[in-house]
């Protein structure tokens, strides 16, 4: 499983990648603002950081953009920055036109805001790169997540679609772990979740034992 950063912060990607050698970032607009940078600054700092890499950088298009002619138009003007750049796109219809016409002129899309199967089929279907569930908004809705991600994944391998499933919003280890379990491709989430993710209280209790114990044990 690859592990995605959500977040346009330069200073968290860049300790995502020393620290876990995170395998990609996803962004949004909200992301672009809390980074505190206009948008076309923010995404081309983080493509310096991931010149040379294969790694992909998910950059949405501008959400005003709805129509078909618009939606192609900014996404080519996204993917001339940064050959890293995965293009994102609303899982709405005229997306699905979209990905057929970027991916002949060798531009991924990753199709985002996807909130059943039913939608993934078709985005898988015709071509995305990525299709990104997303789990922890379903979920703080009251919605039952436990076959979401299992249902995509068994379609995409049962048609040989190409498509990689991005788990999105994940909001604690638990979804992580859960996404893995089904077969995901990919998770994404903010540097805190994974922090908290990769840590346990009985970790640090028994290193505290450990270090007691060491430092009464002669060395020699």
């Amino acid at each position: 499983m690859k592990f995605f950063l959500d977040s346009a912060k330069i200073d968290q990607i860049e300790y995502a990648l020393d620290m876990w050698d995170i395998d990609g970032i996803t962004t949004n607009p909200h992301h672009i603002q809390v980074a505190g940078q206009p948008f076309m600054k923010a995404i081309h700092d983080i493509a310096k950081l991931f010149e040379g890499t294969k790694k992909t950088v998910s950059v949405e298009i501008n959400p005003n953009y709805t129509s078909f002619d618009d939606m192609v138009t900014d996404a080519e003007k996204l993917a001339d920055i940064s050959p890293n750049f995965v293009i994102k796109l609303p899982c709405i219809e005229p997306t699905f036109k979209a990905i057929r016409v970027l991916s002949e002129k060798g531009i991924r899309v990753n199709t985002t805001l996807i909130f059943s199967p039913s939608q993934a089929i078709q985005a898988m279907r015709v071509g995305s790169y990525y299709v990104s569930p997303f789990v922890g908004w379903k979920e703080a809705n009251g919605e039952d997540v436990s076959k979401l991600i299992q249902e995509i994944v068994t379609i995409r391998n049962n048609y040989g679609f190409k498509t990689e499933v991005l788990c999105a919003a994940m909001r604690n280890g638990r979804q992580i772990v859960d996404a893995a379990l089904a077969g995901a491709d990919i998770v994404t989430a903010y540097l805190d979740i994974y922090q908290a993710a990769f840590d346990h209280p009985y970790t640090h209790k028994g290193m505290g034992i450990f270090q007691e114990y060491w430092d009464k044990t002669p060395f020699e």
